[in-house]
């Protein structure tokens, strides 16, 4: 298998900072291993599973896990091909049901009494092929016993949480992605890096200079005196494939994921966003009566849950006695 770009240098834990550890996940080309951040109370099997965008990394959750480390373990896991997780030998792997087969091995492993999800874009689809596996056949249910966990009668998913994604995917905003994602371009100071990620990320919303730092140093780690992308370039490749007919083919099946989505679910959108357009946010109200919407002004794709609005709604949907 092949190793991910260096990350920032790791340091001990504190209350404050997360534990990294790694699970061993298969694909069709053998193992690799999946990097996770984990905060709060080992012990806790109250466990929230926040997964990032699809050029990003598990320390985006940073703000959000560090407030509800008290009552949850939180696991930010770097999907295969970014930050501290292997890179896959084929990249034909970086596709949703190989990130969704990765995250259950996760589940598996953290051992949930209950499993709470918050999925930034990418991270919303494999939440959604995720509970639709558990929808559609009660055999395949991320339940304790399923996983091979000892005898639980109890499906451990509790609340999802959809941040700035649905099942229908604005091919435009798909292309403006697409645009930078293979690009192999690296800085010879880090103060480009963060720049440049002010501009390509300028949906992001108003971001202070710590913000933008932030969510600079664990994506452009430094490499031989340079800043470089830390993900595998070959994802670039899987979605370059993507057409309006093939999007449209993924679309039915999220559909059928959403439609049957057995727990309740918080929608985020960002108010200029183009990849959750004002209309799917509205059919999924329609078609799913435990869902709820809430969006943030002047911010597109997507928040990054580090505003206190934001890390509000989140909390106070998670926390709720009922929905």
């Amino acid at each position: 298998m092949s190793s991910a770009s260096p990350a920032p240098h790791s340091r001990t834990p504190t209350a404050d900072e997360p534990r990294l550890d790694f699970v061993a996940c298969a694909s069709p080309a053998g193992l690799h291993r999946m990097a996770y951040w984990e905060w709060g109370d080992p012990d806790n099997d109250r466990v929230l599973v926040c997964v990032h965008g699809l050029t990003r990394t598990g320390r985006d959750f940073d703000a959000l896990a560090r407030a509800l480390s008290r009552e949850y373990r939180v696991a930010c896991p770097d999907v295969v091909g970014r930050g501290r997780s292997d890179w896959l030998i084929d990249p034909a792997g970086y596709a949703i049901p190989q990130y969704v087969a990765d995250l259950t091995t996760l589940v598996a492993r953290l051992r949930p009494a209950r499993l709470d999800w918050v999925g930034t874009s990418m991270g919303g689809l494999i939440g959604l092929g995720l509970a639709g596996m558990a929808a559609v056949s009660p055999a395949l249910r991320p339940a304790r016993g399923a996983l091979g966990l000892g005898a639980a009668p109890d499906v451990p998913l509790g609340r999802m949480v959809f941040n700035d994604i649905g099942p229908t995917l604005n091919f435009d905003g798909l292309a403006r992605i697409g645009t930078y994602v293979g690009q192999d371009l690296s800085f010879a100071r880090y103060e480009q890096a963060v720049d440049y990620v002010r501009t390509v990320s300028a949906a992001f919303g108003p971001h202070d200079e710590a913000g933008w730092d932030a969510l600079t140093r664990y994506v452009f780690p430094e490499r031989d005196g340079r800043w470089v992308k830390h993900y595998d370039l070959r994802l670039a490749q899987p979605f370059a494939l993507q057409t309006p007919e093939a999007t449209a083919a993924a679309e039915a099946l999220l559909w059928q994921a959403w439609d049957r989505l057995p727990v309740p679910a918080l929608i985020l959108r960002g108010a200029q966003s183009d990849i959750l357009t004002p209309e799917t946010a509205q059919r999924m109200l329609e078609r799913n009566p435990r869902a709820r919407l809430v969006e943030f002004d002047g911010v597109g794709h997507a928040p990054t849950l580090r505003a206190d609005a934001q890390i509000a709604a989140v909390r106070d949907f998670l926390l709720a006695a009922s929905c």
